[in-house]
C-alpha cells in the first residue's frame, strides 16, 4: 500500500498535542486494530499515559489498574526497561515460557479479553522507553500485517523520539517512590520467613518463568525450584500462585513501612 500520505501526517503534527491520534490512525491504514495504547516508562516509575483510545469500561482496566502495579509484570514494560531491541514485537515473542500460565495473566491480562496485542518498543532517550501497543479482541494479527507494520517502523521509530525525546519526566513519575514501593513489596512478601533465594524464586515466579527457565537464571535444577516454591508456600501459609499474587499487589499499594506476612 501506499503509506506516504499518512506518513506525511505523522511528520507533520509532530510537536503538536494531536501527534498520537493521528499515529494511531495512520497504523490503523495498514492493518484495523481495536485499541491502540501508548506508554511511556522512566524505569519502574508510574507508567505515563501518552495515549489512549479505549471507552471508559476498557480504560479502568488497561489503564487506571495497570497503572496501580500490574504494569512491573507486564512483559512489554519489562522489555522497554530491560535488553529488548527496538522494533516490533508480538508478546508471545518476549514474554516468560510460562505467561499464559502464570498468575498476572490469569488474574489480570487474561481479564482483558484480547485475542493479541502487538507492540512497537522505542528507545527515546537514556531515561524513557515508550511502547505502541496496537490490540485486537477478535483475531490475531497476520503474519502479512506484522511485516507491513514493521516495514514502516524506522517511521515511527524517528518520529515517537522526535516528538517524545524532551517530554518533561520530573513532574508525575516518581521514580524513586515507586522503586522504594518495588523493593518494599518483594521485602514484605515473608519478610524475616524467606530466605534470599526464595526471595529471588518468588519475583521469578510472579514475572511468569518456568521452573526450568528460573532455574537456568538461578543456576540450580528445576528440582530444587519446585522444592523452593513448595517452601514458600509453606512458610506464607498459602496454596496458590494466585495468592501469591495477591500480595506482591496488596503491597505494592501498601504504605511504606507496611509489611505483611
Amino acid at each position: 500500500m501506499d503509506w506516504m500520505e499518512p506518513a506525511g501526517r505523522i511528520v507533520e503534527d509532530i510537536g503538536t498535542p494531536d501527534f498520537p491520534a493521528t499515529l494511531a490512525a495512520a497504523l490503523r491504514e495498514i492493518t484495523p486494530c481495536d485499541y491502540t495504547v501508548i506508554f511511556g516508562y522512566v524505569g519502574p516509575a508510574r507508567p505515563l499515559d501518552l495515549f489512549d483510545d479505549f471507552p471508559p469500561d476498557r480504560r479502568l482496566m488497561h489503564v487506571e489498574e495497570y497503572q496501580e502495579g500490574p504494569y512491573l509484570l507486564d512483559p512489554f514494560y519489562l522489555a522497554s526497561i530491560g535488553d529488548t531491541p527496538p522494533g516490533l514485537w508480538r508478546l508471545r515473542e518476549i514474554a516468560p515460557d510460562r505467561f499464559y500460565q502464570g498468575e498476572y495473566y490469569r488474574s489480570y491480562y487474561g481479564q482483558t479479553g484480547l485475542a493479541e496485542e502487538i507492540g512497537f518498543v522505542l528507545d527515546i532517550n537514556s531515561r524513557l522507553g515508550v511502547i505502541v501497543s496496537l490490540m485486537r479482541r477478535e483475531k490475531k494479527f497476520s503474519n502479512a500485517e506484522l511485516r507491513a507494520l514493521k516495514r514502516v517502523f524506522p517511521v515511527v521509530d524517528a518520529a515517537c523520539r522526535q516528538h517524545w525525546r524532551e517530554l518533561p519526566l520530573e513532574e508525575g513519575t516518581h521514580a524513586p517512590d515507586m522503586e522504594n514501593r518495588i523493593e518494599h513489596a518483594f521485602r514484605s512478601i515473608g519478610e524475616g520467613i524467606l530466605t534470599q533465594r526464595e526471595r529471588e524464586v518468588v519475583e521469578l515466579t510472579l514475572r511468569g518463568h518456568s521452573a526450568e527457565a528460573i532455574g537456568d537464571l538461578l543456576g540450580i535444577s528445576s528440582g530444587t525450584v519446585r522444592i523452593h516454591r513448595r517452601n514458600i508456600y509453606l512458610k506464607l501459609r498459602i496454596n496458590s500462585q494466585g495468592e501469591l499474587f495477591s500480595q506482591f499487589i496488596t503491597a505494592i499499594l501498601s504504605p511504606i513501612g507496611q509489611t505483611g506476612a
